[in-house]
């Protein structure tokens, strides 16, 4: 599955869980292809492809996303459902088009542009919290950057999958990056991803454990299990809903671009820095106008706190699906938020760490949830507030457990 904004993780219950075994054997043309990855996508469970082509791999019963890949080659995407499963499967790979190579091939450059535009790629990506400090991406010259300056949108290419090791959380992670933008407005990335645990002392491997909970504690898709569980309260969740209007205090588009068109028109003669109660003229209004264009373009308001979770979510035909009106506004109780996100917006004296807040945006609905919370159109809804803050570095495998 792919991801927009913040990563979704499955929680895989405590119960026993059957497990089946999956073959299959990958093909380049008519010719078995050896080294192929073969894994469940965002998780820890993968192989390789033996001399003959063959794999195999144990998968706990259900329905999961089966990824097949080779360098040079188009990524398969396959829905595997255990229940209807016929084995084994059969995969013939196909060679990727030539683009990337073109873009790549004699132009890029790991100049000071290079640079600066891979930094703004690390922000947007593995993120600024404090996990992020010890996530690393082994292999940075395969990344290729276009700038479009007239947009201002930065795109970022990847020629082979990403290695990246994450010292605090214990992994290490290929990630096949589909593409990545960041725009004026929003920032996307999209790929697959195979997690593999790092071999480590006693000591490292609790403070890994510690991390990975730290990680999921209030996130999102803690959040979201715990609507299925009917426990989002208890577990330290409050849920508000809100709706967003136009700011009447801001001039409309059309007020703002004429206002522009007049001053230019007659920059000249125009004393900016004039105290203006009233308007006495055209300029007059026009400058008032532009004095008003950093108000927001909408404004937020509370109309019910501590919505109840039935307002929230229900169950249609056996799928959960979300029901809330407008917005959400989720507050998390048991954990303040980092230094990091509070300095993001600082701009005189830093305030004291509050609970974490953040909130829904629907994109597209209806808006789905599989048995085990994980967003069925993760596209469907943004981000905003703290777990927009929390990027890839703050991301776990869809089969993590959490310690009770």
């Amino acid at each position: 599955m792919k991801y927009q904004f913040l990563w979704f993780f499955l929680l895989i219950s405590n119960c026993i869980i059957g497990q089946t075994i999956i073959t299959g054997t990958v093909f380049e043309k008519n010719n078995p292809l050896e080294g192929a990855a073969v894994y469940l996508n965002n998780t820890m469970v993968g192989t390789t492809t033996n001399a003959k082509g063959v794999f195999s791999l144990k998968v706990k019963e259900g329905k999961h996303e089966l990824i097949i890949s080779f360098l040079g080659y188009k990524t398969i995407n396959y829905n595997l459902n255990t229940s209807t499963y016929k084995k084994p499967l059969s995969f013939t790979l196909v060679e990727a088009e030539n683009t990337l190579n073109e873009i790549f091939i004699g132009k890029t450059k790991y100049d000071d542009e290079w640079k600066y535009n891979l930094k703004n790629f690390k922000r947007e990506f593995i993120g600024q919290t404090t996990l992020a400090e010890n996530c690393k991406i082994l292999n940075p010259k395969v990344l290729h950057f276009e700038f479009d300056a007239k947009n201002n949108i930065l795109t970022a290419f990847a020629r082979k999958p990403l290695q990246i090791k994450h010292k605090d959380l214990g992994y290490k992670i290929t990630y096949d990056l589909e593409s990545f933008i960041i725009n004026k407005k929003y920032v996307t990335y999209l790929g697959y991803s195979r997690y593999e645990n790092l071999k480590g002392s006693k000591r490292k491997q609790r403070k890994w454990k510690k991390n990975r909970l730290k990680a999921y504690n209030g996130s999102s898709i803690h959040f979201y299990q715990s609507l299925l569980k009917g426990t989002s309260y208890v577990d330290g969740f409050i849920i508000n809903l809100f709706k967003r209007v136009p700011n009447p205090e801001r001039p409309s588009e059309e007020e703002i671009k004429k206002a522009r068109e007049l001053v230019k028109l007659n920059r000249s003669v125009i004393n900016f820095s004039a105290k203006i109660e009233k308007p006495k003229s055209a300029i007059d209004s026009a400058l008032l106008v532009l004095r008003k264009v950093r108000l927001p373009k909408f404004i937020d308001y509370l109309y019910e706190s501590k919505a109840p979770i039935n307002k929230i979510i229900t169950k249609e035909n056996g799928v959960y699906k979300l029901i809330f009106e407008n917005n959400l506004s989720i507050v998390y109780t048991k954990e303040l938020e980092e230094k990091g996100y509070i300095l993001r917006n600082a701009f005189s004296k830093i305030r004291k760490a509050l609970p974490q807040t953040s909130s829904i945006i629907p994109v597209k609905k209806p808006i789905y949830l599989d048995k085990n919370g994980l967003l069925i159109n993760p596209l469907a809804v943004f981000y905003e507030g703290y777990w927009s803050y929390e990027k890839f570095a703050n991301t776990l495998p869809l089969d993590y457990v959490p310690l009770k």
